[in-house]
């Protein structure tokens, strides 16, 4: 079992940043992909950005140039940094594990953004 803990949610004004992070523990392979979802009120979960094993890093439109993720191996954790954020960000975070076709999914995070 792969469990996930997330923090660093929490409300900001319009323009401002938050880091979120995802721990991960468990029964962990060498391989695995980490991924950021967010779903907001009213709408399906989407994908956000995601980085590989081997540092592959994928990010929607909408947040290329403000988003950033990346991963710390030795501490099994993944991070999205979170830059100039907008109204439309707000919205549940959810951090993902896929390994060899598992999916592993944390409580989730809310980040709320003030106009």
């Amino acid at each position: 079992q792969v469990q996930l803990v997330e923090s660093g949610g929490g409300l900001v004004q319009a323009g401002g940043s938050l880091r979120l992070s995802c721990a991960a523990s468990g029964r962990l392979l060498n391989t695995y992909t980490m991924r950021w979802h967010r779903q907001a009120p009213g709408k399906q979960r989407e994908l956000v950005a995601e980085i590989t094993s081997i540092g592959t890093r994928n990010y929607v439109d909408s947040v290329k140039g403000r988003f950033s993720i990346s991963r710390d191996g030795a501490k099994n954790t993944v991070y999205l940094q979170m830059n100039s954020l907008k109204p439309e960000d707000t919205a549940v975070y959810y951090c993902n594990l896929v390994a060899l076709g598992n999916n592993y999914w944390g409580q989730g995070t809310q980040v709320t953004v003030s106009t």
